[in-house]
């Protein structure tokens, strides 16, 4: 690398400048951005997604990190014109779907409503329409509008018969609209690129942020002899696109470290805004989906709603975004770490459910996350790091983080 600066030394350095300049502003925080006439920001885009016919609001509504009682949260979304509500059978330990059910129950002809359950290699038909009828009946709905196998990570369970015969069974019998698949661990590229080439889903829920693309970082490494790792997942996404299949983004704030970003916010403008724009910009993403959590975060998400041109000040805020948490955000999706454990530890998950704790902020989720891992961080206690040192092509520490989140999420 020209200028003897590698990747990691050059990020550590806009690291510590991002710290000293966020020390030295005013810890101000950010309004929610207001329209046009000072009015509430609202959904200004419905999106079709893919051949299903659905118009989905762009940014809609993810429901992972939802409370009991929280009805009135489903409620300011739909009023400001969300009409996609994502769910899942075990989100908040199972809270999600029945205040999602409770909160939408007069008003379902006016919503799509997305649900999934995990349907492995050797999962059953039964078994399935056995989670889907108590999906329903926790939904209070008779129909789910998309069903998808949730968090897809090997090709195995692309290719069990018994996912589709459920699905067709479901579709005949007016139960499922259309099936869909999401993910966003290690394997994913593969997996996209095995449903689009065999046609096996009417939508995709994947991982996608502007942290995953190359041309992001040719902004503010030009000058610099460095050649970005080139990912597998938007020529996966292209060719899921080019089929017609409904593709919707999530993880689109890429750790959501929204307090640190307030410094250096101006006139309204938010990182969270510029992140969304950047995904929603992509040819590829026919909407979003993110865990709206407050009034007050659904109103200045909603703020970029409708927009799909990224500015030089959005620019600026995701680069500053990119310099403060490259060192310790997992791009969960891009696989190079993969092998490297002799223990095969799940890295790319071990680290996902740390953002759930660290940058999220939500320990109980990361914890029922952090349960669901197939070979967890455990090893790593008792492990030197040599095997995974130089694994991350990103430059993060694999070691310094997987044995500590093993420790703060058992």
């Amino acid at each position: 690398m020209a200028s003897g600066m590698d990747r990691r030394s050059f990020l550590k350095i806009g690291a510590v400048g991002a710290t000293g300049i966020a020390q030295a502003m005013p810890a101000t925080s950010v309004a929610a951005a207001k329209t046009a006439g000072n009015q509430p920001p609202e959904v200004r885009r419905y999106a079709e997604l893919g051949n299903t016919g659905l118009r989905i609001s762009d940014i809609s509504f993810g429901s992972s990190q939802i409370r009991a009682g929280e009805e009135s949260l489903v409620r300011h979304a739909l009023a400001r014109g969300v009409n996609y509500f994502d769910t899942a059978e075990d989100y908040a330990r199972g809270v999600s779907e029945p205040v999602l059910g409770r909160a939408l129950k007069g008003d379902r002809d006016k919503v799509i409503i997305g649900t999934k359950t995990k349907a492995y290699a050797s999962t059953r038909a039964s078994d399935l329409m056995i989670a889907l009828e108590a999906s329903l009946n926790r939904l209070q709905t008779d129909y789910i509008d998309i069903y998808f196998n949730h968090a897809v990570n090997s090709l195995d369970r692309l290719q069990n018969p018994e996912w589709f015969e459920f699905i067709e069974k479901s579709k005949q019998q007016g139960k499922i609209r259309f099936s869909g698949m999401s993910g966003h661990a290690g394997n994913l590229a593969q997996c996209v690129d095995y449903a689009a080439d065999n046609d096996l889903f009417d939508v995709l829920l994947l991982a996608q942020n502007f942290g995953q693309d190359p041309v992001f970082y040719e902004r503010f490494l030009r000058s610099f002899d460095w050649v970005a790792n080139q990912p597998l997942l938007p020529a996966a996404m292209e060719k899921a696109k080019a089929k017609n299949i409904g593709i919707i983004g999530m993880k689109v704030l890429r750790g959501a470290k929204l307090n640190d970003m307030r410094p250096f916010e101006k006139n309204g403008a938010t990182y969270a805004q510029a992140a969304f724009k950047w995904t929603l910009s992509q040819p590829y993403v026919d909407a979003t989906v993110i865990s709206m959590t407050s009034t007050a975060k659904i109103d200045e998400f909603l703020g970029a709603s409708g927009q799909r041109q990224v500015t030089e000040s959005d620019y600026q805020l995701l680069e500053q975004y990119a310099r403060m948490t490259d060192l310790t955000y997992c791009r969960h999706a891009c696989n190079d770490c993969a092998g490297s454990c002799p223990h095969q530890v799940d890295i790319a998950d071990v680290l996902r459910t740390r953002m759930y704790a660290m940058d999220y902020g939500n320990l109980p989720f990361a914890k029922a996350e952090y349960e669901q891992i197939t070979t967890n961080a455990n090893p790593c206690l008792s492990c030197d790091g040599k095997p995974c040192q130089d694994a991350c092509t990103h430059g993060i520490s694999i070691s310094s983080y997987c044995g500590p989140t093993h420790v703060m999420l058992s």
